[in-house]
């Protein structure tokens, strides 16, 4: 996942029942597979080259058991670290908020949801009869990833879909490629979290 060409796209697929995506840039061209382990009580993630899953480019694994505020670590194909993002455990009961730290074990950039009440509506109107069904067209959650000086350089946003399974994320400003990388990476882990508290 070198000089992406943004937006990237990630796309769940609804026909397993893996929590699976594929995420594709500007251009249509797949970047990554991202695929996590099932009954796993650790998390356990994998993100292939393609669909084909022949080869395996990053892995993302939990530093500890799985708890309030887990960090989870992203490896290239030989092992490597290439930095983390940790959950900020009671500061994201209303709004999430990750931490992105680089592989100096630094604090790197910040993403925090940005309206708290969409998920709030989200998950009400999801209990209702019928109306539940069209939450993915009405509620859309945006996700803002910050430096440490505040400046915006990427965001996250839910596109309305019947399923709620497609997002996009967007360049906001110049960044390096490593640092793409590494906030693709956090942005994929953070997705799959995101969509299991619902």
């Amino acid at each position: 996942m070198k000089d992406l060409n943004f937006p990237i796209k990630f796309v769940f697929k609804i026909s397993s029942f893996a929590n699976d995506f594929t995420a594709t840039d500007a251009s249509g061209q797949t970047v990554a597979y991202v695929k996590q382990k099932m009954f796993k009580l650790k998390e356990a993630i994998s993100i292939y080259e393609d669909e084909s899953k022949a080869k395996v480019n990053f892995k993302i694994n939990a530093d500890k058991w799985i708890d309030f505020s887990t960090a989870y670590s992203f490896t290239d194909a030989e092992g490597k670290e290439l930095g983390k993002i940790a959950r900020k455990g009671w500061a994201s009961i209303w709004k999430a908020k990750y931490e992105l730290i680089d592989q100096q074990q630094k604090l790197q950039y910040h993403i925090r949801e940005e309206n708290g009440w969409v998920k709030v509506f989200d998950s009400m109107l999801g209990e209702v009869p019928v109306l539940g069904m069209f939450t993915g067209y009405l509620f859309n959650p945006s996700y803002i990833v910050t430096d440490l000086d505040g400046t915006k350089v990427a965001r996250l946003k839910k596109e309305a879909s019947f399923f709620g399974r497609k997002f996009e994320v967007s360049k906001l400003t110049d960044i390096d490629t490593d640092d793409e990388q590494r906030i693709t990476l956090g942005l994929m882990m953070m997705i799959l979290l995101e969509r299991r508290r619902g």
